[in-house]
């Protein structure tokens, strides 16, 4: 019998008591143990719980508790599940984890905590919920080396954006709709701003390079700005417009990584991504690329996750997995305004063939882009690859013209 505890009973958290308790025994088969709850922790009082007698509300039941030997920290958050995961990892207990956030933030620090007590600390759950992606990266495509990963991560924006391409919805519409239907936060700014998939491309890439790379490295841009006059031109161009984390190891061993909407061919394994489905892109040297692909979030697509991890901690409660990486400095990450990419504008003028004159002696290899129905000084224009400085050099030349730049969007090359 090995006990484990459960910190946080929220939505994940619920989920992951139900999982252990419903699937008891294929659990035991294939942990070659009997998994048991011992503890749930949460300050709330839940008396009608089919569990309530596992409830407490004091951390150090579960910290002094020798019985205890893995525990599931899925509070959300930095604090206190720094201070307690860290404990635990100290106290010999290993830890599994859906906290991206904590992952992405103190990641490195609390796999060496780990390393030095011979214990596992294991986030399946962190990036991508229910689809398998720390697992394959780090043992399945170990013998690869990573060229690039991209992906869609987080399901709200993705069903935002669906929303526009197939119903035209704009966006404050689309957004109340996934409000309404429990897909957006009622404060919906770490989906719609990016900062979600900002922590989810930053714990893969920490994962695929071996070294800590922090959020706020990564250039990250939502979707709040995207109109369907944009949609309607990457339509027209042969594409859709999603959100992308993406990582890539340039040729001076930098990393390009950015979170922001790009224009995708419908070519794309991604194009055909919606709703509030993820998808991930893995390009590896050997095998070329990988699509891992399903539902990213929700109650049991991500317990089950959280209870992968579980039932390999009690496989391994007298070895370790090797899922590691050591803190990173931040000349790691090229600088944002020297990566280089095509980039999409939308423009508004009163004299369209003199600006479309001007954007080319600005920016190379630039194509012009129509839409039905659009309107009378409208321009749109796709590049080829350039600088970021030289496109906001573009940018601010044009504007000082008289033409006002009404988008600016990234065009993927995967």
């Amino acid at each position: 019998m090995v006990y484990v505890a459960i910190m946080g009973h929220g939505v994940v958290g619920s989920g992951v008591a139900e999982v252990l308790l419903s699937h008891k025994e294929s659990i035991a088969r294939r942990a070659k143990e009997e998994i048991a709850i011992k503890y749930i922790l949460d300050i709330r009082e839940f008396p009608d719980s089919p569990y309530v007698e596992k409830f407490t509300k004091s951390f150090d039941d579960i910290l002094q508790d020798e019985e205890v030997r893995v525990v599931a920290e899925v509070m959300g958050g930095v604090h206190p599940a720094y201070e307690f995961t860290k404990s635990c990892l100290e106290a010999g207990k290993s830890v599994v984890t859906s906290n991206k956030e904590l992952v992405a933030t103190k990641g490195a620090e609390l796999l060496e905590i780990a390393r030095e007590h011979n214990v596992n600390y294991l986030f399946e759950a962190s990036v991508g919920g229910g689809i398998p992606i720390i697992r394959p990266i780090s043992q399945c495509l170990a013998a690869n080396e990573v060229i690039e990963v991209a992906g869609i991560l987080n399901g709200t924006t993705n069903f935002i954006l669906t929303k526009m391409i197939r119903e035209k919805m704009g966006f404050e519409e689309a957004l109340r709709l996934a409000q309404q239907l429990g897909y957006a936060e009622r404060n919906p700014t770490a989906d719609v701003e990016g900062l979600d998939a900002g922590r989810k491309i930053s714990i893969l890439a920490s994962l695929c390079y071996g070294k800590h790379i922090y959020p706020d490295w990564v250039h990250t841009q939502g979707i709040s700005g995207i109109t369907l006059e944009d949609v309607a031109y990457a339509s027209s161009w042969g594409g859709v417009i999603k959100l992308i984390g993406q990582v890539r190891r340039l040729e001076d061993d930098t990393l390009d990584i950015t979170v922001e909407p790009m224009f995708i061919e419908q070519s794309s394994q991604l194009a055909g991504v919606d709703d509030v489905f993820n998808g991930i892109l893995v390009k590896g040297d050997a095998t070329g690329d990988v699509v891992f692909y399903g539902k990213g979030a929700g109650k049991l697509p991500t317990a089950s996750a959280v209870v992968a991890d579980v039932i390999d901690c009690v496989k391994h409660l007298k070895a370790r997995k090797y899922l590691y990486w050591t803190d990173g400095t931040k000349d790691l990450v090229k600088p944002y305004e020297q990566t280089v990419y095509p980039v999409y504008l939308r423009l508004q003028a009163e004299d369209v063939p003199a600006a479309l004159e001007l954007v080319k002696t600005l920016l190379p290899q630039v194509k012009t882009l129509s839409r039905p129905q659009s309107p009378a000084g409208e321009l749109a224009v796709m590049t080829g690859p350039v600088v970021v400085a030289r496109q906001e050099e573009a940018v601010a030349a044009l504007q000082e013209a008289g033409v006002k730049v009404l988008s600016k969007i990234r065009v993927a090359e995967f």
